[in-house]
């Protein structure tokens, strides 16, 4: 497979190249906005990571290094949910954003496309140095709780090693 080409204007990464809607399509990378596929930082940094993306801002494209710190700009939490992102996708798994519900990712079973099912688990990526109130723990699990999926708490430690909390509701 050819590499993608991709564009950054501002804080968006995106292609219309056939290549990135026949990944976009096979893989679930990016999100199909009119006649363009566009990435999360997260995606658009794995796929670089993987050799399959090139990004170019005003024709020159930009390193891998270069583009971190780019996306450290756009981003204060990148550093921190990158790694979340990339050890889902790793593992099999389809990690898009969570923005409407004020989570760091929504993740799709193994083998489950979004558009054909409802995402298993929000997922909420923090240092395992935070500390997490109730409240803010129980706000947490209610965003889960009304939008029909588990809570996911990705805790990132000191060597950026991801471990997975799963919290769902019981009843006695």
């Amino acid at each position: 497979m050819e590499k993608i080409q991709a564009h950054i204007i501002g804080q968006i990464v995106s292609s219309n190249t056939s290549e990135a809607h026949n990944l976009c399509k096979k893989s679930c990378f990016g999100e199909r906005i009119g006649e363009k596929i566009q990435y999360t930082l997260s995606e658009a940094l794995f796929l670089v990571e993987k050799n399959k993306i090139e990004i170019y801002s005003r024709n020159k494209k930009i390193e891998k290094k270069e583009l971190l710190n780019k996306f450290k700009r756009i981003d204060k939490r990148i550093q921190l949910k990158y790694p979340v992102f990339k050890n889902l996708r790793e593992k099999g798994y389809i990690v898009k954003t969570a923005l409407k519900f004020g989570a760091d990712f929504r993740v799709y079973d193994k083998g489950k496309k979004p558009g054909k099912i409802h995402a298993k688990w929000i997922v909420f990526a923090d240092h395992e140095s935070k500390r997490l109130t109730w409240h803010e723990f129980s706000a947490k699990n209610r965003v889960a709780h009304s939008t029909k999926k588990k809570l996911l708490l990705a805790i990132l430690d000191e060597e950026g090693d991801v471990s997975y909390y799963e919290v769902g509701w019981v009843r006695p």
